[in-house]
């Protein structure tokens, strides 16, 4: 009897001492936000990595991605916060959305920053593998969130229904909606437009009702993917700024995965920025992100977006370097405030990254 409840009761502690490997095991389901549409750019490199997911651990880890803000009800600057208390599993997320929570998020929104550069592409890579991509993560990571990988929205590019736009003296007046950061509106006063923030929800409603002559965004992942045609005539391609985007997940849930979880899905975050990147440079590029797409089996239907902008009417501005630099003259006096905002060490890093590559 004795020997009986001797191995009774080593069952029950092999038992207790195994309860928390069950209570450890994964959610049925992790919440990824995405701010815009399925079909953006930046929507299917949300998709991508987490059908990588999916498929490499076998289904264990199952992602569903929640498009069009829906986890935050449509107030995109919440997100940040959301994912860090836990009510957001993961966020692709852009830099401009989580900037007012991460000051140094602001560093690719430095108009003409990047743009100046001789290869803009590279230059991002530069900052981003760099020592100011170093920072950019240690200051997302001090606020609570976990950073998995880089992705891209674009380059943003300006679409107006008067135009073209080719020299900074034509931007006097022109009503733009941009994005209510300060850093924007600052930009576009600095140029002489009007900036008007407007929810991205009812900018189409400005542009049919003319409140607003012109907008901002990526080319590849908003522009083509709204029909901008039917409510601009002009598109111009300045590169200004870009919009980087960060994998990240909540810190709490990051440390539940095992060691071998966690390498599996900062590869797989790995292989869905080369594919967000790829979608976000495609006909902007020497053709790398063609050749990518192709390799995967994944090429759009369009293959030469600023092709088929002017096969839809539209007219394109295509910025030389001289141009560039005319508009990064004109915009300095905010370069200079905002890199006080972000950080000189911060800003001087990344100069410092691009002057490597070029």
């Amino acid at each position: 009897m004795k020997s009986f409840l001797r191995l009774a009761s080593l069952t029950l502690l092999a038992c207790a001492v195994a309860v928390p490997a069950f209570a450890a095991e994964y959610k049925q389901e992790y919440k990824l936000s995405v701010v815009p549409g399925a079909a953006t750019g930046w929507g299917k490199a949300g998709t991508y990595f987490a059908d990588l997911v999916r498929e490499r651990s076998n289904g264990r880890i199952n992602i569903k991605v929640y498009h069009n803000a829906q986890l935050m009800a449509g107030k995109q600057t919440s997100e940040f916060l959301m994912v860090r208390n836990g009510s957001i599993d993961f966020a692709l997320a852009s830099t401009i959305n989580w900037s007012p929570q991460v000051k140094e998020l602001n560093l690719p929104a430095l108009p003409f920053f990047i743009a100046n550069q001789p290869d803009r592409y590279k230059a991002m890579d530069a900052i981003e593998a760099g020592k100011a991509g170093k920072m950019l993560v240690e200051a997302v990571e001090k606020k609570g969130v976990k950073f998995i990988g880089w992705n891209e929205n674009g380059f943003r590019e300006m679409t107006t229904s008067k135009g073209p736009i080719t020299s900074p003296d034509n931007m006097k007046g022109l009503k733009i909606r941009v994005v209510g950061s300060p850093i924007f509106i600052e930009t576009f006063k600095a140029l002489g437009a009007n900036p008007v923030n407007i929810n991205w929800s009812e900018a189409i409603t400005g542009f049919q009702q003319g409140i607003v002559d012109g907008q901002e965004n990526p080319t590849n992942g908003i522009n083509l993917a709204v029909k901008i045609w039917n409510y601009h005539k002009y598109h111009t391609d300045w590169h200004y700024l870009i919009d980087p985007l960060l994998l990240c997940s909540n810190k709490k849930i990051w440390d539940e995965f095992s060691a071998e979880d966690q390498a599996l899905l900062l590869a797989c975050a790995k292989e869905a920025e080369k594919y967000g990147k790829a979608l976000s440079r495609l006909g902007m590029d020497n053709g790398e992100a063609l050749a990518y797409l192709k390799s995967i089996g994944k090429a759009p239907e369009i293959e030469d977006p600023l092709g088929f902008l002017e096969s839809k009417g539209m007219v394109v501005t295509r910025f030389t370097p001289e141009q560039i630099a005319a508009f990064h003259a004109a915009t300095a006096d905010v370069r200079a405030q905002w890199t006080t905002t972000i950080g000189a060490e911060l800003v001087k890093a990344a100069e410092e990254d691009m002057a490597a590559v070029r």
